[in-house]
C-alpha cells in the first residue's frame, strides 16, 4: 500500500504490429514525490517503445477494468512498502488473522478490506469474512446475481491464497436468519443478529454524473483553458499536449511532434490538477496522436478517419528488451511479430444435411438438392444445416441477401429464419449473411456455390414490373460472364459479373459463354489451383458445349468480340474482411437503451447466464445469451447485433452487412467457442451464475462422464436427405442455490456459540445441492482467448433492423434509422 508500481503490457495482434498498455500504480500510502516520479517514468518508457503506448494512472482501490483484468480475480494489496509489496505476501503466519472484505463489480471484482464489525455490512453490497477455519460470503439482499457470482471467485481465491485449499466455505443470504445453522455462526461472529445500517452517502456507488466537457492546452508549463462550441478534431495542435477533463476522466493527449520534455510537463500538470482537486477517483489516460483510444474519440463530435498505424520501432523495442532482460525477464516474442495470413478454418464439419429455400413474398419455397447451391442476386433465401460435432448434433439456420433483393422479402427471411430457430427452443445458431460478406463457414456448407444475375422469386420480379426495369436473370442461352474464386473443391464459387472485360481481373479466371460457345479465360497471376476449380465450375455452368481456353495476352477476336471489345481491366485481388483480435462487450438493455461495456482479456467465466454479449471480429459478431436472459430478449438477439453495427462507436466504419450470428448458451458451435478455453460442461449447467460456481466450489458439480448425443429438436420443412459420401469431409478442429435446512436452526448455533465459545464448531456437513446439469453434454473443446480494448456506450432505438436494398432505397427515398 505504501509503493508505486509500473505495469507494462505488450499484446501482439493478428496484424503483426504491437499494443501497448502501460499502467502506474500507485498505493494509497505512497508518497507525492513516488506518484510523481512514476509518471514520469511512464512517459520515458513510452519514449522507448515508439511513443505509442495509452497511459493509465491507477489508484489503490479505484482501479481500471483493463487493469484488474490482468490480475484476475482480483487485487488485494498488503500493509507497508517494498518488503510487504505485490511480490511478499504473508499469509497469516503465526496466527490467523480474522478479516472482511466488501466486494464490488459484475465482470471484475473491486476488493477492499474493511473494519470486521456488524457496522460495516450493508444490504447493497457482498463482503466475504475470512476466518481460520471457514469463508463466509454475505450477499446483500439488493445485490445482483452476476456480483454474487464474482465475489465467489475471490472466495475461491482467498482460499486457495490463505489456507491452502483447506476451509470450508459458506454462503450467508441478507434477511434470512433461520435458513440454516451457517447463518447462525457468521451473526455469532459478530457478536449476534441485528439490522444492518443503510450505505453512507459517500459509500453510493450509483452511475457516474455527467461533468462538462473542458479542454485545455498545455503552454509553458500552464495549463491554459480553451473555449469551443463544438468539440472537433481541429482543436487539436500536432504540437501541443492537451488535457481534455470530463470528471470522472481526463485525458491527455500528446501531439506526434512534442518534445519528451512537454510530454513530462504535461502529465505532472495532470498529477498536479487531481491533487489540487482532490480527485482521488478520476481515471488519467494518456495517449499519443494516431493511437488515441476509441473513448477518447468519442468524446468529439467528429473524428476523421485515421490510417492502420504499423510503426516497427525495433530500435525502441531493442531497449525495453534489454531493461527487461537486464531484471532477470524472459523477452521472447518481443523482438518480432508477424502477421497471420494463413487461411481461415472453418471449424464446422461440411459432411451434415443442408436444406434450402427461396424466399417468396411472405413464404417460403424448399428447393431441390440439385437447386440448391445456385443462388440469384435479386432474391433471399434461408439455409438449415445439420450437422455432426465432436459429441452432439449442431444446427445452423441462416437468411442469405443478394445484392438487389428487395426489402420485403428480407424482412419476411428474417422473420420465418427466426420462427425457425424458436421453434428449436434456441438450440440452433442463427446466421444473417450478405452477398459478399459471407463468412468461411457459408462457403464450405455450399461447397460448390453458384451466385447468377437477377432473380426468380416474387418480390423480385413484382419489383422490376412496378419500376420498369429490364429483367437482367441469367439464362443458358444468353451471354454470361463468370468470375471463379475459392480455396479449393470444398470451397469453390461462381460469381455472375457485367459481360464487359473491364470486370476481368488477372487474378482470377473467368467462364464466358453465349448459347453456341464457351470460354476458358486465365489470368496471368492465377494459380494451378485457380486453373482446377474452373474446370469443377463448368461442369456446374455450361457441361453441354465443349470449351476453349484462353490466356490472358493470347485471347481471339471472338473473346473480345462477345465482351463488346478489350478495355483496361485490374490485376489486383478483390480484398475480403479479415478476422480481428476479438473482442467481448456486455449489453445492457435498460428499456431499450442499448449500451455496451467491454470485457478485457474474457475467459468463458465471463458469460453470464442472465447477460447477453456480444463478440466481435470485425468481419463478423456474435450475439450470445445466457440461459437465465428473459425469453422476449433472446428473439431480440438480431436486432441487438444489428444494434451494435449502426451505432460504431468503435469507430471502423463498421458495415450494417457485417455477418451476424446469435448463439445460446448451450449450444455454441465450435467456430465461437474457439476463441476461448472452452468447457462445456459449465455451458450445460442448470441455474443461474452464481448458483452453478457456488456448487462448483463446494464440491457439488463435477463435469459428467457420459456424454450422450442431443439430437437437434426438427424444425420446419423437409427435404430429401443428401447422400454424404457425395459431400467430402472438412473438418477444421481445435480444440440462488437451493439448500437444505441445517441440522439445528441458526437460534440454536448462535445459543451455542455464547453458551459455549471455546467449544463452537464453524464446522457444518455440506449442503445438498440440486442438480444443476441436464441430460446430455456438448464437445469440450479448447481455444486460446484473446484481447480488448475500451468502454463505450450506445444509445437511442433502433426502428429496423434490416438494411434496406439498393432498389428499395431508390424507390422509397429514404434512409433507415
Amino acid at each position: 500500500m505504501g509503493d508505486s508500481y509500473i505495469i507494462l503490457k505488450t499484446t501482439a495482434l493478428k496484424n503483426g504490429s504491437f499494443r501497448h498498455d502501460i499502467h502506474y500504480w500507485l498505493g494509497k500510502d505512497t508518497s507525492q514525490d513516488e506518484a510523481g516520479t512514476a509518471a514520469i517514468l511512464t512517459v520515458e518508457l513510452d519514449a522507448a517503445l515508439g511513443g505509442r503506448a495509452v497511459q493509465y494512472r491507477e489508484s489503490q482501490g479505484n482501479e481500471t477494468e483493463k487493469l484488474l483484468s490482468y490480475f484476475r480475480p482480483c487485487i488485494m494489496p498488503q500493509p507497508g512498502g517494498v518488503a510487504s509489496g505485490f511480490n511478499h505476501v504473508e499469509v497469516n503466519e503465526q496466527e490467523h488473522v480474522t478479516r472482511l472484505y466488501v466486494c464490488r463489480g459484475k465482470h471484475v471484482v473491486h476488493v477492499k478490506e474493511v473494519p470486521f464489525a456488524r457496522s460495516s455490512l450493508n444490504h447493497d453490497d457482498i463482503f466475504i469474512l475470512d476466518t481460520k477455519s471457514k469463508i463466509f460470503q454475505f450477499n446483500g439482499s439488493n445485490s445482483c446475481i452476476q456480483e454474487r457470482g464474482k465475489a465467489l471467485e475471490v472466495v475461491q481465491y482467498i482460499k486457495d491464497t490463505f489456507h491452502e485449499g483447506k476451509c470450508e466455505v459458506a454462503a450467508v443470504e441478507d434477511g434470512k436468519l433461520m435458513a440454516d445453522a451457517e447463518a447462525g455462526e457468521f451473526w455469532a461472529l459478530f457478536g449476534g443478529f441485528a439490522p444492518l445500517p443503510r450505505k453512507t452517502a459517500s459509500e453510493e456507488t450509483g452511475e457516474e454524473t455527467e461533468a462538462a466537457v473542458k479542454l485545455l492546452c498545455f503552454n509553458q508549463g500552464q495549463l491554459e483553458p480553451i473555449g469551443f462550441e463544438s468539440l472537433t478534431h481541429d482543436l487539436l495542435e500536432t504540437n501541443k499536449c492537451y488535457l481534455l477533463d470530463c470528471g470522472a476522466q481526463m485525458y491527455v493527449w500528446m501531439g506526434r511532434t512534442t518534445s519528451l520534455q512537454q510530454r513530462k510537463g504535461a502529465s505532472e500538470a495532470a498529477e498536479k490538477l487531481l491533487t489540487g482537486d482532490s480527485r482521488t477517483k478520476s481515471h488519467v489516460m494518456k495517449m499519443i496522436e494516431g493511437y488515441e483510444t476509441v473513448t477518447f474519440k468519442s468524446k468529439f463530435n467528429e473524428w476523421p478517419p485515421t490510417p492502420d498505424l504499423k510503426l516497427s520501432s525495433e530500435d525502441g523495442r531493442g531497449k525495453v528488451a534489454a531493461l527487461l532482460k537486464s531484471q532477470g525477464l524472459d523477452v521472447k516474442g518481443l523482438m518480432k511479430s508477424a502477421p497471420v495470413t494463413e487461411e481461415p478454418e472453418s471449424y464446422i464439419d461440411c459432411t451434415g444435411h443442408l436444406q434450402v429455400w427461396r424466399v417468396n413474398g411472405n413464404a417460403k419455397t424448399l428447393l431441390a438438392s440439385s437447386e440448391q447451391s445456385k443462388f440469384y442476386t435479386g432474391d433471399c433465401y434461408i439455409f438449415q444445416y445439420t450437422y455432426t460435432g465432436e459429441d452432439k448434433e449442431e444446427c445452423l439456420i441462416g437468411t442469405w441477401f443478394g445484392n438487389k433483393s428487395v426489402e420485403e422479402e428480407r424482412v419476411s427471411a428474417i422473420s420465418l429464419a427466426s420462427k425457425m430457430v424458436q421453434a428449436a427452443k434456441f438450440q440452433a445458431t442463427m446466421a444473417r449473411l450478405y452477398e459478399g460478406k459471407e463468412p468461411i463457414q457459408f462457403f464450405v456448407i455450399f461447397q460448390s456455390l453458384q451466385v447468377f444475375k437477377g432473380g426468380l422469386s416474387s418480390g423480385y420480379k413484382k419489383f422490376i414490373a412496378e419500376n420498369g426495369l429490364d429483367d437482367d436473370s441469367y439464362s443458358e442461352a444468353g451471354l454470361a460472364l463468370f468470375r471463379i474464386q475459392g480455396s479449393g473443391p470444398e470451397n469453390m464459387q461462381a460469381i455472375q459479373v457485367d459481360a464487359v472485360s473491364s470486370s476481368l481481373n488477372s487474378s482470377y479466371c473467368y467462364i464466358l459463354h453465349d448459347g453456341n460457345s464457351v470460354f476458358t479465360w486465365i489470368g496471368n497471376l492465377t494459380t494451378s489451383l485457380d486453373q482446377e476449380l474452373i474446370e469443377r465450375q463448368l461442369d456446374a455452368i455450361k457441361s453441354d458445349l465443349p470449351s476453349r481456353s484462353q490466356k490472358e495476352g493470347r485471347e481471339t477476336d471472338k473473346f473480345w468480340e462477345l465482351l463488346g471489345g478489350k478495355v483496361k481491366y485490374s490485376n489486383k485481388k478483390i480484398e475480403t474482411e479479415q478476422e480481428s483480435d476479438p473482442r467481448l462487450f456486455s449489453c445492457i438493455l435498460p428499456k431499450g437503451i442499448h449500451k455496451v461495456k467491454e470485457i478485457y482479456h474474457f475467459t468463458q467465466d465471463d458469460l453470464i447466464a442472465e447477460d447477453v454479449f456480444v463478440l466481435y471480429c470485425h468481419s463478423y459478431i456474435f450475439v450470445w445469451f445466457g440461459q437465465e436472459v428473459d425469453a422476449k430478449v433472446k428473439t431480440q438477439a438480431m436486432d441487438i447485433g444489428e444494434k451494435f453495427l449502426v451505432r460504431d462507436f468503435l469507430r471502423e466504419n463498421l458495415s450494417r452487412e457485417t455477418t451476424i450470428f446469435t448463439v445460446s448458451e448451450g449450444s455454441e458451435p465450435q467456430f465461437f467457442t474457439r476463441f476461448f478455453t472452452w468447457d462445456s460442461a459449465k455451458s450445460l449447467m442448470h441455474g443461474s451464475s452464481y448458483q452453478r460456481k457456488l456448487a462448483i466450489l463446494k464440491g457439488g458439480a463435477t463435469k459428467l462422464l457420459d456424454k450422450p448425443k442431443r439430437r437437434t429438436p426438427a424444425v420446419s420443412g423437409r427435404g430429401a436427405a443428401q447422400d454424404k459420401a457425395q459431400r467430402s469431409r472438412s473438418m477444421s478442429t481445435s480444440p440462488e442455490c437451493h439448500r437444505v435446512r441445517g441440522r439445528s436452526p441458526a437460534f440454536a448455533a448462535l445459543t451455542s456459540a455464547f453458551e459455549k465459545p471455546s467449544t463452537r464448531n464453524l464446522s457444518t456437513p455440506p449442503p445438498a445441492v440440486k442438480k444443476l446439469f441436464p441430460k446430455s453434454t456438448g464437445p469440450d473443446t479448447s481455444k486460446e482467448a484473446a484481447i480488448s480494448e475500451l468502454t463505450s456506450s450506445l444509445e437511442g432505438p433502433l426502428k429496423r433492423t434490416i438494411p434496406k436494398s439498393v432498389k428499395a432505397s431508390q424507390e422509397a427515398g429514404k434512409t433507415i434509422q
